[in-house]
């Protein structure tokens, strides 16, 4: 499916849905690639990407309306959970954790 058919790329309801920890050493001025801007600390070990753990989350790096277009800002350096969301479902196909997302904002959940 190429990338302007999918529709994770203009989606946005799990950027808008969850928390998202990740590995300090994601940071680039850890030698990572995720602007240090967007992140907060949490642990020795651990940051969150901006905005997540609001009581309604919503990524600092999204941009855009939920659900119809939609985007990071940051794909291309986006941390290892947001690249790793989704990933046991075929491109473009929604699994469990894509559905709540997409409840949570009213959208229905992609085909399986």
């Amino acid at each position: 499916m190429p990338a302007a058919d999918n529709p994770c790329v203009r989606c946005g309801a799990c950027c808008a849905s969850f928390r998202v920890d990740f590995a300090r050493d994601e940071l680039a001025s850890a030698g990572g690639c995720v602007p240090d801007g967007l992140a907060v600390d949490v642990t020795d070990q651990t940051c969150r990407m901006r905005g997540t753990d609001h009581a309604q989350p919503r990524c600092a790096a999204l941009t855009g309306r939920v659900g119809t277009d939609a985007r990071c800002g940051i794909y291309e350096w986006r941390p290892a959970p947001c690249r790793e969301f989704g990933m046991l479902a075929p491109l473009g196909r929604g699994d469990t954790a894509c559905a709540r997302a997409r409840a949570r904002h009213g959208l229905p959940p992609l085909p399986a």
